[in-house]
């Protein structure tokens, strides 16, 4: 379950679906959304949901086909808003308190929804790269503090991004990780032989594993600048 909190503070939100005139009481629903349609059936059955996953176009002109599944179970629902996940959540998302010992499951949730990584070559040697996103910028320091916290090293810099596209309204918020904290971050997440996570960006972490690097010489670059002008994607 906090594995999907993660996910759901990543690509889930929360709305009201009617508000009953006699007496004011609001009826929630949630909706959890990916491109991998697999991984909704594997959410879904986790949360022993039986309601259909329908599928929808967006993304810029529309061009990426997404998933969602929408439920109504309304003490799911009051669970959510009592850990602070509310209706808007990307306007007003603040710090989410999680069990440290259930920490590094929601840590994978939110990293499978708003989480990249992948492998790169700068100045010709390989490197992995892994980094988060969110909206909001008081959930991203409490979020930097904590991670950083457990995986023992120095908090990272929050990068402010602004939207790029025509359909990218808000400001973004990012931290980056880097080869031996990339390596850090992926024991923590999948150290605990996990049932629930995106196998394609396990794949990435796994496949850096067995990336030979006999000649790599670790050196301090003036600024991140330069890993946006040297990097090459892997094959």
């Amino acid at each position: 379950m906090s594995y999907i909190l993660g996910f759901v503070v990543a690509d889930g939100c929360i709305g009201v679906k009617r508000i009953r005139k006699k007496d004011g009481v609001k009826n929630y629903y949630f909706n959890i959304t990916s491109k991998d349609k697999f991984h909704l059936e594997y959410i879904k059955k986790a949360m022993n949901a039986h309601q259909k996953i329908y599928s929808k176009r967006s993304g810029y002109a529309q061009r990426k086909d997404y998933y969602f599944i929408q439920i109504g179970h309304q003490e799911i629902c009051k669970d959510l808003l009592r850990l602070g996940i509310y209706p808007r959540k990307t306007y007003n998302l603040n710090p989410i308190k999680v069990p440290a010992e259930y920490f590094p499951d929601f840590v994978r949730g939110f990293f499978d929804g708003d989480g990249t990584v992948y492998t790169l070559k700068v100045n010709g040697t390989p490197q992995i790269k892994a980094d988060f996103i969110s909206s909001s910028l008081s959930f991203i320091k409490f979020f930097n503090t904590q991670l950083c916290k457990n995986l023992d090293i120095s908090e990272k810099t929050i990068h402010r991004e602004l939207p790029r596209r025509e359909d990218q309204k808000l400001i973004r918020y990012s931290i980056y990780f880097y080869i031996d904290d990339c390596e850090k971050l992926a024991k923590f997440m999948y150290g605990n032989n996990p049932k629930l996570y995106l196998p394609r960006k396990r794949q990435v972490f796994e496949k850096w594993k067995s990336i030979k690097r006999r000649h790599y010489i670790k050196k301090n670059y003036p600024s991140k600048i330069g890993w946006r002008l040297n990097e090459k994607a892997l094959a």
